[in-house]
Order: structure tokens, then C-alpha cells, then sequence
């Protein structure tokens, strides 16, 4: 494996937290949703990633891709709140699943993965330029 694919493995996975990260964000915007319907309620996402090694007839591809970006099938919080516009005949409310400690979490893991990413590619384009420099 060359060394320049550090570069393609490390921009798979700055692009993968990049992902993650905006979905964070989408569920932490929709925190407060709710509805009478617990159809329309909006759920928690996350993204599944899957990492990839693959060689074939010389050339090698390793990082990692998005497979899909699934809602969470946590049980919504369904509230009595007969006052409230969006409730439903029963007078219940129906609120999104989005944990806030949860999704806390998983932006501080992928602002932490995203930065690790960009390290390494410093750290591979500082040993590079080193090793340029030996015969000086």
C-alpha cells in the first residue's frame, strides 16, 4: 500500500464524522418535536459505517463508506397533554426519541474522530516533507 492512500483513509474517515456530525446535529435541532401522530414524530438517526479493505489487480482501496442512515425504533414518549394543538383525539402527544445525553456523546466522539483524522494527515505530510529533506 502506498504511503499517499494514508491520505484517501483519512479523508474516508473525516467525511464519515463529517456525516455523523451532521446528523447529531439534526437530531439535537428536532429535540423538541412532537405530534399527535406518532407517524410524523421525527426520530432519532445515525449513520452506519462499514470499513473497507479491499486489493484487487494491484490496487488497493482501504477506508471507510456510509452503508445507510437508519432511524432509532427507541419507543417515543407519548405525554397527556389535551391543551396542547398537535395532540390527538386521546389528548396525548407523541415526543421524538432523541436522547440528548446520548447524541451529547456521539458529537463529542465524532468531533474527536474528525480531529484525530486531520492529525494523522499532518503527522503523514510532515514525515513526508522530512523525508524529502534528508539529502539536504
Amino acid at each position: 500500500m502506498s504511503l499517499f492512500k494514508v491520505f484517501d483513509i483519512a479523508g474516508s474517515g473525516m467525511s464519515a464524522q463529517s456525516l455523523r456530525l451532521n446528523t447529531v446535529a439534526s437530531n439535537l435541532a428536532n429535540l423538541n418535536s412532537a405530534s399527535g401522530n406518532p407517524d410524523e414524530v421525527y426520530r432519532a438517526r445515525a449513520p452506519i459505517f462499514e470499513a473497507i479493505l479491499e486489493g484487487m489487480g494491484g490496487k488497493e482501496n482501504a477506508g471507510v463508506r456510509v452503508v445507510d442512515v437508519v432511524e432509532s425504533q427507541a419507543e417515543l414518549a407519548r405525554v397527556y397533554d389535551p391543551g396542547n394543538p398537535q395532540a390527538n383525539d386521546e389528548g396525548y402527544v407523541f415526543q421524538t426519541n432523541v436522547n440528548l445525553g446520548a447524541e451529547m456523546v456521539n458529537m463529542i466522539s465524532a468531533s474527536r474522530g474528525y480531529q484525530n483524522n486531520t492529525e494523522i494527515l499532518s503527522t503523514t505530510r510532515d514525515l513526508m516533507l522530512r523525508t524529502l529533506n534528508l539529502g539536504n
